[in-house]
């Protein structure tokens, strides 16, 4: 039995018969025999290995998003590395680099940071391999981007609260990234169609933690009238219900409170809190399927893909 024949039975090629692999493979059962991975994959050309980037896995949003990625690249037999790089522009130039030297076959990218990062170094690592983002939005060649259409979810949730009497809405966020920033213009698109001003102390930045937005709504609410409240995260808002709590204020007749993403935290508020399902695992799925339509069937696809959200309405808001 020939090196080439033990070779294409451990690559699954198919031209070996099943006899002979069959006799290959029970060999390699009494020898207790694993394939050397790294060597496989350098005769095949793919590590059958995916890079995973994001700044910060300890937030809940990245943690579903690495958790929904690893799942569906396992379906398709591919493995990850994960990297956590923090939010500085250097320590993600530098985790882009670190997998990069892995000879991964292709790198998601969670989010792609703040307006004024440089993302130049995207496009330079997209010409080594394919770059794939969650949420985030890069363009140049071998790039592909997947965002929830948070533009529209945020519009139609401060339009629905508008349509209720709400006239000062507070607008919550605590980043400047793409997403937040599509969040924000539809938030203020809203209100200028429906005649109202953009006022600038209700563009309100905060951390994204429960006790820290409820103090801060607790020292600043004695200058400032609102009576909704759309926050770009779920623990925001929960902060706000609780806010609403110490101030005797009922939630939601007289403050109208909506979150985002419809995580655990949305039912698990009292009272349980309204929020835009941003399809995390909508994403997370179409970007992998393009991802293999791409490497293993070397298809065209979409470079932009923008996935519609729903308003998952409970009991913080009256529309």
């Amino acid at each position: 039995m020939s090196i080439a024949t033990v070779s294409r039975v451990v690559n699954g090629s198919p031209r070996v018969s099943e006899k002979t692999k069959q006799k290959v493979l029970a060999v390699m059962d009494e020898n207790d025999y694993t394939p050397n991975v790294f060597a496989r994959g350098l005769g095949l050309g793919s590590m059958k290995t995916v890079g995973i980037i994001c700044p910060d896995i300890s937030d809940s949003y990245m943690s579903k998003a690495v958790s929904y990625l690893e799942g569906r690249l396992h379906e398709y037999g591919y493995d990850c590395i994960l990297g956590c790089s923090g939010f500085t522009q250097k320590e993600k130039e530098n985790y882009v680099n670190l997998l990069l030297s892995k000879k991964i076959d292709t790198l998601v990218l969670v989010g792609n940071g703040k307006d004024e990062d440089d993302t130049d170094y995207i496009r330079e690592a997209a010409e080594q391999t394919p770059i794939f983002i969650i949420n985030g939005r890069v363009c140049g060649k071998n790039i592909y981007c997947a965002c929830a259409d948070d533009y529209h979810a945020t519009y139609e949730v401060t339009k629905s609260m508008i349509r209720r009497g709400r006239e000062r809405v507070l607008f919550m966020y605590d980043s400047d990234s793409f997403s937040g920033r599509q969040k924000m213009k539809g938030y203020e698109a809203a209100l200028a169609d429906a005649g109202y001003p953009i006022r600038g102390e209700l563009k309100f930045r905060t951390k994204n933690d429960i006790e820290y937005t409820k103090n801060l709504l607790l020292e600043y609410s004695r200058t400032l009238e609102f009576d909704g409240v759309l926050a770009t995260d779920d623990a925001m808002a929960v902060g706000a219900v609780k806010y609403a709590k110490v101030k005797a204020i009922s939630v939601p007749e007289e403050l109208s409170i909506s979150g985002y993403n419809d995580s655990i935290m949305a039912i698990s508020s009292e009272p349980e809190l309204t929020s835009v399902d941003s399809k995390l695992n909508v994403l997370c799925k179409t970007t992998v399927d393009h991802m293999i339509s791409l490497l293993e069937k070397k298809e065209e696809i979409e470079k932009n893909v923008v996935v519609p959200c729903e308003i998952v309405k409970r009991c913080t808001t009256d529309f």
